[in-house]
């Protein structure tokens, strides 16, 4: 089957699939848009979310917007991210393991829908900028203005040319000014500090609205040597098209819907906040860097592209729940840990993937200790809790995982508390400084062996050929 050409192709199988509302009535993007969402991941099973597409979309001032918005398209829940890469949930995490072991270079292409309008010169901001956008408030009553949520901003390693992509969100100060909010440690926060070494800005470009396979694989984070324009091609085994940028030396999905071209100057921070974040808190402001548009390329009637954030579950957590557990998984069995069968990151704790469990086949007493030890060498925001259990226990029941740390392990010798770990995980970071913390200023990742350190008898549960004679 061939993949995507484009977002609309995408959108199409969405409602093909009965996984898309339509909505045509006129919605606030300011005050409705994000809440009205917002309700189907309050009460709604997550196999009847649907995407929601908005036709006809104003704001608080009654201006009307070319184009539409496309919010809960990508991951409102797992049959729709599943239909993104167009697989079968029980085929995800080969899919995963596909990209990761046969990633595809993107190839260029000399012209592509994106650039279908050119804004820029003396032309730049005749359209609005980035206010030409119907860009929604996503928390209102917090957020202090619209922020790109689906934003895959695109970076080179100014010493060695390596490409980079992250999304990130990006608070819309002004028709040629947005933040935006990296935190560290990111590959983009690595750019920038070099290019501040070098006297030079970082150059930027942010695109919105690719085919998903980008986005999937932009939200997920993975070694710095693995260029994740790649790893979507492979994703789906068909390269990405790329198009060259306007004004910046940088290279874009050529069927993306909007993409944004600029600077980050390295010279100043402004402050940025306070957005509704995907841990679970309003995360208010701090200092960041800023990106200065120098050119705008769109579709014609581009469609917007929004990611529902906030506390779980939402469409973040499941973006970044749907590759992480198998990219870990990799990474461990790469270190030699044959004997880890499978990896959890269970929902909805996964956004920023503090809890981990590890589903293991021991050989003797110390794997699962070297094993959970890795999981914190992967990445410093992974791991605030990581837990082993043994093969007969389902790592995403979280009842099965509790029922193992009671059952078989003794906490005074089958826990380890590792410090010195970063504030990424959680929100205590956000206000450890605050008058009113009791936080100290370490973090720490908690460590627990709750396998098996003898011969146990049997669960106490019917025969599994029983289990499914009765089933059937």
């Amino acid at each position: 089957m061939k993949y995507y050409q484009d977002l609309r192709e995408f959108i199409h199988a969405l409602e093909a699939n009965d996984k898309l509302y339509r909505i045509d009535r006129e919605i606030n993007k300011d005050t409705e848009l994000q809440p009205l969402v917002r309700w189907q991941f309050r009460g709604l099973a997550e196999k009847d979310r649907r995407a929601f597409l908005f036709a006809n979309v104003t704001d608080s001032k009654k201006r009307k917007y070319q184009g539409s918005v496309l919010v809960s398209g990508l991951a409102g829940s797992a049959d729709i991210y599943c239909l993104g890469v167009q697989c079968k949930p029980d085929e995800m995490i080969d899919r995963w393991k596909q990209a990761v072991d046969h990633p595809l270079e993107p190839v260029m292409v000399s012209d592509g829908p994106v650039t279908e309008e050119i804004h820029s010169g003396s032309d730049l901001l005749a359209h609005g900028g980035f206010n030409e956008f119907p860009v929604p408030i996503s928390t209102p009553g917090f957020d202090n203005g619209p922020y790109i949520t689906a934003g895959h901003w695109i970076t080179k390693d100014p010493e060695t040319g390596a490409r980079n992509m992250g999304n990130y969100r990006g608070l819309i100060r002004g028709p040629g000014l947005s933040g935006l909010m990296i935190g560290t440690p990111q590959d983009l926060s690595q750019h920038w500090e070099k290019c501040r070494k070098m006297g030079k800005p970082l150059e930027v470009a942010v695109a919105v609205g690719a085919v998903p396979s980008v986005s999937y694989a932009a939200c997920q984070k993975v070694p710095p040597s693995m260029d994740e324009m790649s790893l979507a091609g492979g994703l789906v085994g068909e390269p990405v098209q790329l198009v060259k940028c306007q004004t910046v030396d940088l290279e874009v999905p050529a069927t993306s819907e909007v993409v944004f071209e600029g600077i980050i100057p390295t010279s100043y921070l402004e402050e940025e906040g306070p957005f509704g974040e995907s841990m679970g808190v309003i995360d208010p402001r701090t200092l960041s860097p800023v990106l200065e548009l120098t050119c705008v390329t769109h579709r014609k009637d581009p469609v917007w592209v929004s990611i529902i954030s906030q506390v779980t579950p939402s469409e973040s957590s499941k973006i970044k729940a749907m590759g992480m557990s198998t990219l870990l998984h990799r990474y461990l069995q790469n270190k030699g840990f044959s004997s880890v069968l499978e990896v959890a990151l269970t929902e909805p704790l996964v956004n920023l993937r503090p809890y981990v469990v590890l589903r293991m086949k021991k050989q003797n007493r110390q794997e699962p200790w070297e094993a959970m030890h890795a999981v914190l060498d992967y990445g410093d925001r992974v791991g605030k809790f990581v837990v082993t259990v043994d093969e007969d226990v389902n790592p995403a029941d979280p009842l099965a995982v509790i029922w193992a740390i009671t059952h078989r392990s003794q906490p005074h010798k089958d826990t380890e508390i590792v410090g010195n770990r970063p504030f990424g995980a959680t929100p205590i970071g956000m206000v450890v400084n605050h008058p009113t913390s009791d936080y100290d200023h370490e973090e720490s990742s908690l460590l627990i062996d709750a396998t098996r350190k003898a011969d146990f008898p049997p669960l106490s549960l019917p025969k599994k050929e029983y289990m499914e004679q009765a089933r059937a």
